[in-house]
């Protein structure tokens, strides 16, 4: 599969909706930059597990914009909805 074609099946985090998957493919990154990993905001991330190729599970996605709950290594986090438009993933199959 080309590198172009993978670009069109990532979405961010929070778009997944409860109970489905997804690997993650990159975290951080500004859309259309490409600047990165800002150090703060993306080192935490990383330090928690979020790392590319991880495969993460929403548990609960609360109403009104509020957080993300995830299962990521076994782990439950909660994710701001404004960190998780940050964290695309590849949705994968159940």
């Amino acid at each position: 599969m080309s590198r172009r074609r993978s670009k069109a099946l990532e979405l961010p985090l929070c778009a997944l909706k409860d109970g489905e998957s997804g690997i993650v493919v990159s975290v951080g990154e500004e859309r259309g930059r490409g600047r990165g990993i800002r150090w703060g905001f993306g080192k935490r991330l990383l330090d928690m597990g979020l790392t590319p190729g991880t495969r993460v599970t929403i548990v609960k996605s609360a109403p009104f914009h509020g957080p993300v709950e995830i299962l990521v290594r076994g782990s439950r986090l909660a994710l701001g909805r404004g960190v998780a438009e940050r964290i695309l993933v590849e949705k994968t199959a159940q």
